[in-house]
C-alpha cells in the first residue's frame, strides 16, 4: 500500500468535517442571550427615595445659604444659627401662660387654627350649596355673576372694618374676614363642576323622572366632587393666609398678634420663627387636603 493511501475512516472524518463547515449558520442552534442584570427591589426603592428627598433638601439648603449671606451683609437681620438657638428655647415650653397677652407660641397657633376652622367651616357650609345652585340654574348663574365679579377681588382686610362695625368684637370680625375670603373659591369651583356635567347624564335623569334631590346626590355630587375638593384646597390656603394679617389688626391670642407683639419688642428672631411656623402649618394643611383630593378622579 502506498504512502498516500487513506483509510476509509479518515475519509469519513474529512467528509464529516466538510459538512460541519458548510452547514449554514441559520441552521445552527442559536445561543440564548445573557440575562440582563436588574437592580433589586431595595435598590429601586432607595433610588426613588433619594430622588424624592434630595431636591427639597437642596432647595432648603440654598434658602439657608442665601439667608446667611443676607444676614452677613445686614447685621440687624439674625442669621440661621442665632434663629435656631432662639427656636430651640422658644419651643422648649410652647404652652406657657403668664397672662392673657403673654402666652406660648403653641397657644397662639391653636387659637389661629380655631378661627380658621370656624371661618372656613362656615364658608364651606354656605359656599358649596351656593355653587351647586349657581351651576345648576342658568338664571342664578347670571344673577350671581356680577355680584361675585365685584366682591371677589376686594382685599380681605377691607372687610375687617365691616366686621368690627357689625359684630362689635375683634374675634368675630377675624372669623368674618376668613369666611368672606374663603367662600369664593368654593363657590366658583363647585359651580364650574356642575356646569361641566355631561348633558347625557341630565337627559337620563329626565327620562327616569328623577327628583331634584336624586339628581344632586346621584349625578351631580359624584361628578362635581373633584372640582369641589379643588375649591376647598384653595380656600384653606386663603384662610390661613388671611388670618395672620387679620390678627395683626384685631389683637388677642393668635399667631398674627404674636408676630406683631414680637415686632414691638424688636425680637426679630421670633418674627423669623413665626414666618417659618406659618409656612409649615400652611403647607401641612395644603398637603392634607391635596392628598384627600387625589382620592377622587374626574371620571
Amino acid at each position: 500500500m502506498s504512502a498516500v493511501s487513506i483509510r476509509k475512516e479518515d475519509i469519513k472524518t474529512i467528509m464529516k468535517n466538510d459538512q460541519t463547515i458548510t452547514t449554514p449558520s441559520s441552521q445552527l442552534p442559536q445561543a440564548r442571550p445573557a440575562a440582563v442584570a436588574r437592580p433589586g427591589v431595595f435598590a429601586q426603592k432607595s433610588r426613588a427615595f433619594f430622588q424624592w428627598l434630595l431636591p427639597p433638601i437642596f432647595g432648603l439648603g440654598l434658602l439657608i445659604v442665601v439667608w446667611a449671606l443676607i444676614s452677613y451683609q445686614s447685621p440687624n437681620l439674625p442669621g440661621p444659627v442665632s434663629t435656631w438657638h432662639a427656636a430651640t428655647e422658644l419651643f422648649s415650653d410652647p404652652f406657657y401662660v403668664n397672662d392673657i397677652n403673654d402666652q406660648g407660641i403653641g397657644w397662639n397657633i391653636l387659637a389661629s387654627l380655631e378661627r380658621v376652622a370656624l371661618g372656613f367651616g362656615l364658608a364651606a357650609l354656605i359656599g358649596i350649596p351656593l355653587g351647586f345652585i349657581i351651576g345648576r340654574f342658568q338664571f342664578m348663574s347670571r344673577m350671581a355673576a356680577p355680584v361675585i365679579g365685584i366682591l371677589r377681588p376686594v382685599s380681605p382686610l377691607a372687610w375687617l372694618p365691616i366686621g368690627l362695625l357689625v359684630f362689635k368684637a375683634a374675634n368675630p370680625a377675624a372669623i368674618w374676614v376668613i369666611f368672606i375670603s374663603a367662600i369664593w373659591p368654593m363657590i366658583i369651583n363647585t359651580a364650574v363642576g356642575v356646569s361641566k356635567v355631561p348633558q347625557d347624564y341630565m337627559n337620563v335623569a329626565k327620562v327616569l323622572n328623577l327628583s331634584e334631590w336624586k339628581i344632586v346626590t346621584k349625578i351631580l355630587f359624584p361628578f362635581v366632587l373633584p372640582y369641589m375638593m379643588t375649591g376647598v384646597r384653595l380656600s384653606i390656603g386663603v384662610a390661613w393666609l388671611v388670618i395672620v394679617a387679620a390678627e395683626m389688626l384685631t389683637g388677642g391670642v393668635g399667631i398674627g398678634f404674636w408676630v406683631w407683639d414680637e415686632w414691638n419688642n424688636l425680637n426679630v428672631e421670633h418674627i423669623i420663627i413665626a414666618i417659618f411656623v406659618v409656612g409649615i402649618v400652611g403647607l401641612l394643611l395644603e398637603v392634607a387636603l391635596t392628598s384627600l383630593a387625589k382620592r377622587f378622579s374626574y371620571e
